[in-house]
């Protein structure tokens, strides 16, 4: 049963699931995909969820989501466990391809949900932000030019954001490139989650 604090989260994620703003324009048709509650203290948002996320209703229930799980050394259970954790992206609903990969999140998520949804998610201690839209929208002009140059420079927006690139095995390259990243980032990313963690 929900407390009183949940309620209007609850239905406004009612709300949410129910959306068909861009139905038109999204190629399997809408379904939302995200998880919050009252009480969580990390923040995931990404960029929209793909064909395989889009057909399970799960988040991050693929390849770069098993990426982002070991990165955070952190089981299913524990990723999935709402009331600890908000899994927030830019765009709820698999906006179909462009080019080579995946079209960027539909724009009508962040104007007309995000503005309501991210200030009831009041418990949030952390949030990481996965890739360039969200950093962009978090972030605004305190971002770098570049998502590299935003992500080696984390501590400048801590202790309210992590900035990191997305899993997605498509970018390999740029791991292999940035080692870095996985040898000093990595290792703070973690702390910062259990510090955020430990306090629900």
């Amino acid at each position: 049963m929900s407390s009183p604090s949940d309620q209007p989260l609850d239905t406004l994620l009612q709300e949410i699931r129910a959306c068909r703003l861009c139905e038109a324009q999204l190629p399997l048709g809408p379904r939302p995909v995200l998880r919050a509650s009252a009480t969580a203290r990390l923040l995931i948002v990404g960029q929209a969820p793909g064909a395989k996320v889009h057909a399970s209703g799960t988040p991050w229930d693929d390849a770069s989501g098993k990426r982002l799980r070991e990165w955070l050394r952190m089981d299913k259970d524990a990723f999935y466990d709402t009331r600890r954790i908000a899994i927030v992206p830019m765009g709820f609903c698999y906006p179909g391809r462009q080019g080579s990969g995946d079209a960027p999140p539909r724009p009508e998520c962040r104007a007309s949900w995000h503005p309501r949804l991210i200030p009831l998610l009041q418990n949030i201690g952390l949030t990481l932000l996965i890739g360039q839209y969200a950093q962009a929208y978090f972030l605004g002009s305190a971002r770098k030019a570049t998502l590299t140059e935003t992500v080696r420079a984390w501590t400048a927006y801590a202790p309210k954001y992590v900035p990191l690139p997305h899993p997605s095995p498509r970018n390999i390259g740029w791991f292999k490139a940035n080692p870095w990243f996985e040898n000093k980032t990595l290792p703070a990313l973690r702390a910062r989650v259990t510090e955020a963690l430990e306090k629900v």
